[in-house]
Order: C-alpha cells, then structure tokens, then sequence
C-alpha cells in the first residue's frame, strides 16, 4: 500500500471512530503541551495533540496504517505520528504535526477555519476552481464541490500529496494537482480563484509561512496582479491573507489598490479579524506594526 492509499484509509478509520479534532494555533497548542508533558492516551491525543505514545496505545488497524504511511517516527524514546488530522465541517484533513518546523510543512489552523468560511459565505458556482498555494487543499475543495474542475496548485510536493488525500477523503473526484509558482503551470481560464498565500517574515523561511516583501506582503500581492490576467470574464479571486498595520495603514491594501481602481475592477475588503498572531510583534522585523490583520479581497472581472 503506498502512503497516499493508507493515509486514506486512517483517515476513514478515524471518521468512522467519531475522531474530531479543531486546529489551534501554534501558540495555543505549545500552551496545551505545557501545562503536562504526558504520553497520548487518546486518538485525539495523537492525531490532534501530536503527544507522544507507545505502541500498544492505537488500535492496531490504525497503528498498522499510521507505519504504512511513513508517518510512524520515533521521538526520545517514544513513537509519534508525523500527521495531524483536523476536523473542518464533516471532513478531516490531513496535515503535518506539531510542531511544523520543516521547510515542506503542510499547516491547516484558525486561517483555514476563516478562509473557507469565506468562501462558504461568497456562494460562487463555477465551472473551474484553481486554488493557488494549496496547502491542504481545503480551500479548493470547499469552492469546488460543484465545480467540473479543480486544480490544487503549490510549490510543495508534500501538499500535494496530502491535497490527493484530503480531496479522496472528500469525495471530491474531479481534482487535479499541479506543482507550480503561483499559476505558471495551470492551464486554461479560470472561473474562482482562491488563494490563502503565505503572509508573514518566517525567520525559519518555511514555504508556508514566509510571504516575502518587507513583512510578509509580495506573495499576495503577487497573487494578485497574476490572478486577474488568468480570469475568465465574470470570474472572480477571492484572497484571504494577512495585512500589517502600520500608523493605521494597511501595508498590502495600499499596495494593491491603486492597481484595482486603475483597471476600474469592483472589488471588497473586508478585514474579518483585526488582531492576529500578535506575538510576532515581539520580532524585530514588525517592530513598527501595530497589528496584523485577516483580511478578505474579492475582485470581480468584467464579464463585457
């Protein structure tokens, strides 16, 4: 069994066990493993919490597909799962453990939760769904339930691994995957793009976290200007990203607006949270932002 077909199947084993599981932020999950370091005892323990346990702690249905999946390691003596597997509605997906200090990490948390939310409320229908820097893949597969194609596009290999997973997981048939730079490797109009790109100064430079620029702002911006020459007439982006505030500026509206207004494209801003990850405040490169803030654009292209 290859490792996308067992973690398939682990996480059907767990759905079918009643495992639920929200993702916190890092934060609050190193906060959790504070108060007590303990081995799990529990499924939620181990594939939530990313406790450590022994080997007679999983049913062995599961401790089998967890070792088929390469996804069984050893940590000071104990074994621990290298994935996590999150609730989001009815779905679980799949993502890497705590705590996500490698390169190719693959991260699903509050941000996930308040993107496709986001695209929840938007209600678009469309014909062809791309979702830039994936991720999980939760975003594209929220969007294109409906849709005759979606396209989960990344840089990283390990997203698109587990983008296959959590779509097969879904029920979602109709889905490609597409190792590129934002939408150089995707073919083809397209109707909805969504995109939750990267948007903080990661001293670790990890893939899913660093959005370049001076704080955290080229990759969504980048989105931006890229996404609007591939829309299809009516169609429509819908970026969730993150925007420092500095002396009541929005860095990244400030950057991307003038061009908006230029090509005369009706869009909304709305920032639905208006104080996130506020321990990064404490590192030198934000040492002149107030906040940071979730933020959601919608741009419409003109279907004449």
């Amino acid at each position: 069994m290859d490792s996308e077909r067992a973690l398939i199947a682990l996480g059907t084993k767990l759905r079918e066990s009643g495992y639920e599981f929200v993702a916190p932020t890092p934060a609050t999950h190193a906060r959790v493993l504070a108060r007590a370091a303990r081995p799990a005892s529990s499924l939620r323990d181990v594939f939530g919490w990313s406790r450590p346990f022994s080997d007679d702690t999983l049913p062995p249905d599961i401790f089998d597909l967890l070792g088929a999946a390469g996804a069984l390691v050893e940590s000071e003596g104990h074994l621990k799962s290298a994935v996590r597997f999150a609730s989001l509605g009815d779905d679980l997906f799949v993502h890497s453990a705590y705590p996500t200090t490698e390169a190719d990490s693959v991260f699903f948390g509050p941000d996930t939760y308040r993107f496709c939310a986001a695209i929840a409320r938007a209600a678009l229908a469309s014909s062809v769904v791309v979702d830039i820097g994936c991720g999980s893949g939760a975003g594209g597969i929220v969007a294109g339930r409906a849709a005759r194609r979606v396209v989960l596009s990344d840089v990283n290999p390990k997203t698109l691994s587990y983008s296959r997973v959590n779509a097969s997981l879904a029920g979602i048939a109709n889905v490609e995957t597409v190792q590129s730079d934002v939408l150089a490797a995707v073919d083809g109009p397209v109707d909805f793009i969504v995109a939750n790109p990267p948007y903080m100064r990661d001293e670790l430079h990890r893939a899913y976290r660093d959005g370049g620029g001076s704080l955290g702002e080229r990759l969504s911006i980048r989105i931006v200007h890229e996404s609007l020459a591939r829309l299809s007439p009516g169609g429509t982006l819908l970026l969730y990203t993150g925007a420092a505030v500095v002396d009541g500026r929005d860095v990244f509206l400030d950057a991307v607006a003038p061009a908006l207004q230029d090509a005369r494209l009706p869009f909304t801003y709305e920032e639905i949270d208006p104080d996130v990850f506020g321990e990064e405040l404490e590192k030198a490169p934000y040492a002149a932002v107030e906040r940071i803030a979730a933020v959601v654009l919608t741009v419409t292209k003109s279907s004449a």
